[in-house]
């Protein structure tokens, strides 16, 4: 089953290199057939020189430019429709995101045959490494607010750290959001429409270098559509969307 890791970038020189490498690194050694498709939302630094440089040393790299509008939603959303493989990753380019874990959910999705593999930063077995007090805060509110809503136990929504089988990302299709909103768009659309998903521990780290690209006062409304949208569904929607129905 071939794997594909979708990082999307913006302004990432000071890490985008090491995150490549350490991915690339990680599952040639796990012996783990992969590409690692780098989706650029228009850098104004050297990201774009950084990957063509890359390039020559590292054959399953690929990239794109985000012709379309701005946005992390949108940059994603570019790779999820150029992907090649069995399966897709969604990693952050400023290495908070552990390559072990990538291999991890890899063979935790081979192993139990689930659709999807979703982490728990939070949960037993979960690391946390310095993470920003405000933003802990915030975190924790808007992933009990989900639980609540859905009436299910997991606690880690949003982040964007999950793994999709092809047919999961064909199946929570169109995509609605533009932003940061799409890290919860696609898992609750999956997990509503009847997806399989196993969850497992991981772990986050504090980025480095470079500053962080969300903006966390401009995406409180974003989110609530989103989860409005969801809910509408969840509970209006007669099961029209099931994974079921489409077989």
């Amino acid at each position: 089953m071939k794997l594909s890791v979708v990082i999307p970038a913006y302004n990432e020189e000071a890490c985008i290199k090491d995150t490549i490498e350490s991915i690339y690194e990680k599952l040639r050694f796990e012996n783990i057939e992969h590409e690692i498709f780098v989706t650029d939302d228009n850098s104004k630094d050297n990201t774009i020189d950084i990957l063509k440089a890359l390039q020559q040393d590292i054959p399953v790299l690929k990239y794109e430019t985000n012709a379309g509008p701005p946005g992390f939603g949108y940059s994603v959303r570019l790779g999820l429709e150029r992907f090649s493989g069995d399966c897709v990753i969604i990693v952050m380019a400023d290495k908070s995101d552990d390559p072990q874990d990538i291999v991890s959910f890899y063979k935790t999705m081979v192993e139990k045959q689930v659709d999807c593999v979703f982490g728990n930063r939070w949960g037993k077995g979960g690391r946390v490494i310095n993470y920003p007090r405000h933003k802990y805060l915030l975190n924790r509110t808007a992933n009990l607010i989900i639980r609540c809503c859905f009436r299910h136990k997991y606690n880690d929504t949003t982040n964007a750290f999950k793994l999709y089988k092809r047919e999961v990302i064909e199946g929570v299709k169109p995509f609605l959001s533009p932003h940061f909103n799409l890290t919860i768009e696609i898992p609750l659309k999956a997990v509503i429409r009847g997806y399989s998903f196993c969850i497992i521990p991981n772990s986050w780290s504090n980025r480095k270098e470079g500053g962080s690209n969300l903006k966390i006062r401009e995406m409180g409304s974003r989110y609530f559509f989103i989860l409005l949208y969801c809910l509408i569904e969840k509970f209006f929607s007669k099961g029209d969307y099931l994974k079921i129905n489409k077989d």
